[in-house]
């Protein structure tokens, strides 16, 4: 029975007609395929074995957004598992504010992290990247800091 009888037979638009198809089987002995025992696959070489937590092209992009409008490019390299290094120093201090405020929620849903490594330089990096350390701020009321200037 083809496609269109067994639809026009659901709908209702023809009677259904008993047929019976019968296949016949040949006996043909087919070879019998064998699976590895699993002493066998324990003895063979594991050269098969690839890391996945290995990554081969690992990129830092470094990114200096002018304004708001930007900031969803740098969210687009975080879901592509790159770090990225924010320069917010040519930006006003409240496009910075939301920049940075965009990218704390993009951070959250990909479980990464953000951390501060310079003034108004943000490092933003993947769940599968590990930031160890700190670096401490120049206190502007810091004595040596006002006489470098």
């Amino acid at each position: 029975m083809g496609v269109m009888n067994r639809f026009m037979n659901f709908l209702g638009l023809q009677e259904e007609e008993e047929v019976v198809e019968r296949e016949q089987f040949s006996v043909q002995e087919q070879p019998e395929f064998e699976t590895p025992s699993f002493e066998n696959r324990k003895n063979q070489k594991g050269s098969n074995v690839v890391s996945i937590h290995s990554q081969k092209n690992v990129k830092v992009i470094l990114y200096e957004p002018r304004s708001y409008d930007e900031a969803q490019e740098i969210a687009d390299h975080l879901r592509s598992h790159r770090s990225v290094v924010v320069n917010l120093q040519r930006v006003r201090n409240d496009q910075a504010m939301r920049i940075i405020d965009f990218l704390s929620g993009t951070i959250y849903a990909l479980s990464g992290s953000i951390s501060k490594i310079g003034g108004n330089i943000f490092l933003c990096t993947p769940d599968t990247v590990e930031i160890q350390g700190s670096i401490t701020e120049i206190l502007t009321e810091d004595s040596d800091y006002n006489k470098m200037r």
